[in-house]
């Protein structure tokens, strides 16, 4: 709490915060446990303390990004620039310069978080080029050549750890019992894909999405064919496919990833205001 106090001057928020520590965990069994030391898995206030922590680098960094001027004057010096980008504990910085520029970052943000208690994992710190690419919140962010054409543009795009989330959750649900509905299944199984979609709508995931769908129609016939082990592809068509090869049932028709429309590279910066704004 010592250091906690250095970044939170509010004694209520104090007082909240030493509650949610010494407030304790629920077990599994019913039973209440005393906590001692750190935050339980997935509460609510970890991502808060984690904020409270690492706003020591949003001001170091934005410092160093606030200045168009010192920023074009240290590139004609031959000097890098920085960028972070962060939510919650993840988060990566961005380079302009070289890989001894960057190797000197991490030195630097080591420095920055060891007064405050923190210290950079050697296991999940990286160093990479662009061209190596990156995985962040579930995004693959790399540099690729554009097809047809010598110039290399970064892509952002789901990376192979988030499709493979998405598949086998799809087939854990489409392994429940065959005595239910076509729709009590779609009912479970449509709010996964659309959420998963929306958040990957802004990038580069159109081939993935239509991956995700030929994926998610397979594994629902091969439910539909296990429901029904003696009906022909001729009958499960004509009783849950009204529509031509796509399932449905009492209204509710599978989601279709392939259908969703992503929408690239918007710049949002004048669409979100930022909540720090002082009010006039």
């Amino acid at each position: 709490m010592g250091r906690v106090r250095q970044r939170i001057g509010d004694q209520r928020v104090l007082a909240l915060v030493k509650a949610f520590l010494k407030a304790g965990i629920l077990t599994e069994t019913g039973q209440q446990e005393a906590t001692s030391t750190g935050t339980p898995q997935g509460g609510i206030l970890s991502p808060l303390l984690a904020n409270v922590a690492l706003s020591v680098l949003d001001e170091h960094f934005a410092g160093l990004w606030a200045d168009r001027t010192e920023r074009n004057r240290r590139r004609r010096h031959g000097l890098a620039n920085y960028r972070l980008v962060r939510y919650a504990d993840d988060w990566l910085v961005m380079v302009w310069g070289t890989r001894a520029h960057a190797e000197a970052l991490r030195d630097q943000v080591a420095a920055v978080l060891a007064p405050i208690g923190l210290r950079l994992s050697a296991a999940k710190t990286k160093v990479c080029h662009i061209d190596e690419g990156v995985d962040f919140l579930g995004w693959r962010i790399q540099r690729h050549q554009k097809r047809g054409t010598a110039k290399r543009y970064v892509y952002t795009y789901p990376s192979k750890k988030a499709l493979g989330a998405i598949t086998a959750k799809v087939r854990a649900l489409s392994q429940q019992d065959a005595n239910l509905s076509l729709a009590a299944l779609l009912h479970t199984i449509n709010p996964v894909l659309r959420g998963w979609t929306t958040y990957f709508q802004p990038g580069v995931s159109s081939v993935t999405f239509q991956y995700l769908r030929a994926f998610v129609w397979r594994r629902v016939m091969g439910w539909l064919r296990r429901k029904h082990r003696r009906a022909t592809w001729k009958q499960l068509r004509r009783r849950y496919c009204p529509d031509g090869w796509w399932p449905a049932e009492g209204g509710v028709t599978l989601f279709n990833p392939g259908a969703v429309r992503t929408a690239r590279y918007r710049y949002r910066g004048a669409a979100i205001p930022t909540p720090w704004a002082s009010a006039s």
